[in-house]
């Protein structure tokens, strides 16, 4: 499971159908409705906010948002609603380890995707998250 902290504008079409999916897996997860990936580290940040509900309904609305922009059919039914308007926060060392993960993904999955973004110094977060100074999260698995 990767939830992205990257805006979703970045993934080739294959990262955004599985970031999708995978989201949609967190937020039953967080919603008590599947017993598996219950402890599974990117669920962390979620599990800590004070509306762990709202932030993953927000995050999949940002999903879908860009899936939508780039024609593809989500099922926004499947996002549930999000009560309060929250943020989280991400390091700016958890964006740049990141980043450096899908640009070693696109480079050897979509050639296009990473010629078009290798030259962004400072990527965009998911509309979810405020970049805040600090090193790779410390529920990153390296």
């Amino acid at each position: 499971m990767r939830l992205w902290s990257l805006h979703p504008k970045y993934l080739d079409p294959q990262g955004l159908v599985a970031l999708w999916r995978e989201a949609l897996l967190a937020q039953a997860v967080l919603r008590n409705e599947t017993s598996g990936y219950r402890n599974h580290p990117q669920l962390e940040r979620f599990k800590i906010h004070p509306c762990p509900r709202c932030a993953i309904s927000l995050y999949l609305k940002g999903v879908y948002t860009e899936a939508v922009t780039r024609g593809h059919s989500f099922d926004q039914s499947k996002i549930m609603p999000a009560l309060y308007s929250v943020k989280l926060r991400v390091t700016a060392g958890q964006m740049a380890y990141e980043w450096a993960h899908l640009m070693s993904k696109l480079k050897t999955r979509n050639c296009k995707l990473y010629e078009k973004w290798q030259g962004t110094e400072a990527p965009v977060p998911h509309r979810l998250f405020e970049v805040c100074p600090g090193e790779v999260e410390a529920w990153e698995r390296h």
